[in-house]
């Protein structure tokens, strides 16, 4: 038996062509996106969406068309950002509305938002917590959204300054061996954490606010010795730390901080058999009160499809090697 077929019609308003043509993107490339992930077809005449298909698939692209349309007040749809609505929007969550937690982040740019329940744990958790830990892989956007708070805290006078920090031996390479002085031995390490300041900031500002030191970029092992108060502190890539460059780092913390670790336990650099820091720190802290875990997956990938696929694919051949 041929499963049920639902047809339903969703009425925009108000009726804006320039919103209009935002949702359906160039080509109608953005509906035609909504069809390949959900199942449904979709047809339009004017503001009025026709969506057609098995009724659950339905009435979430319904919803999701609903939520696209609200987001073009605000700014104009992108490929990109249509994946992180349906990233965000599993089909069981899109049947009803999502609450309005107040989980976004005000930045000079815009507002950056959680997208589902880990993003939006995670910020819950920055906002209010003094040391956090993000964990998971490359696209899961621990990272950005860290970078995002410290931005907004930044502009609220919440800290004074804004500390990145990065250990340098993705490349199994030294600082000592990289051409140009140390802002440019630095910067391929945190060139992620600087493209995520000037969306947010800007060229302009973020070059100035580097300049006068309110913004500090730093390899870890400059680190030894200081005190961070009222200071943002993000470290980027810290399953590449050893034991030691952990203690050191989160020692650093000073009154009116806020620390935030993030890593992926399944990239690590190091060089054989020494342990990672960050490995070490969920073992030794895990029931530390007032430090915060947030663990992220292949569905919190905010980058293309294809990557939770691979992602899961490696996952998969790990545990098959490991039996």
């Amino acid at each position: 038996m041929p499963p049920a077929r639902a047809e339903t019609d969703v009425r925009l308003e108000p009726a804006d062509n320039e919103r209009l043509a935002s949702l359906c993107g160039p080509l109608d490339q953005h509906l035609r996106q909504l069809e390949h992930r959900l199942g449904v077809e979709i047809t339009t005449r004017g503001n009025v969406f026709q969506v057609l298909g098995e009724p659950t698939p339905v009435k979430a692209a319904s919803e999701i068309i609903r939520k696209l349309y609200a987001s073009t007040g605000e700014e104009s749809l992108t490929a990109e950002r249509v994946h992180l609505f349906l990233q965000a929007s599993e089909i069981e969550e899109c049947l009803e509305p999502e609450p309005d937690n107040g989980e976004s982040v005000k930045v000079r740019r815009g507002v950056v938002r959680g997208r589902g329940r880990n993003q939006t744990a995670y910020l819950r958790a920055v906002r209010s917590h003094d040391v956090n830990f993000g964990i998971g892989p490359a696209g899961t956007g621990k990272t950005y959204l860290a970078v995002a708070c410290a931005v907004e805290a930044l502009e609220t006078d919440r800290v004074t300054r804004i500390v990145l920090v990065r250990p340098a031996v993705e490349a199994g390479e030294r600082l000592g061996f990289l051409p140009g002085d140390l802002q440019q031995k630095v910067d391929p390490y945190l060139r992620p954490l600087f493209d995520a300041l000037h969306e947010m900031l800007g060229y302009d500002r973020t070059a100035k606010l580097v300049d006068r030191n309110i913004i500090e970029v730093a390899p870890l092992a400059y680190m030894r010795g200081r005190t961070l108060n009222e200071s943002f502190i993000i470290l980027d890539e810290a399953q590449n730390t050893s034991v030691a460059q952990m203690k050191m780092f989160l020692t650093r913390i000073g009154f009116g901080s806020t620390a935030v670790v993030t890593g992926d336990v399944t990239q690590i650099d190091l060089p054989g058999g020494q342990r990672s820091g960050l490995c070490h720190a969920l073992d030794v802290l895990r029931s530390v009160k007032g430090i915060t875990w947030t663990w992220f997956d292949s569905k919190d990938v905010v980058r293309h499809p294809m990557v939770s696929r691979i992602l899961d694919a490696y996952h998969a051949a790990d545990e098959d090697a490991s039996e």
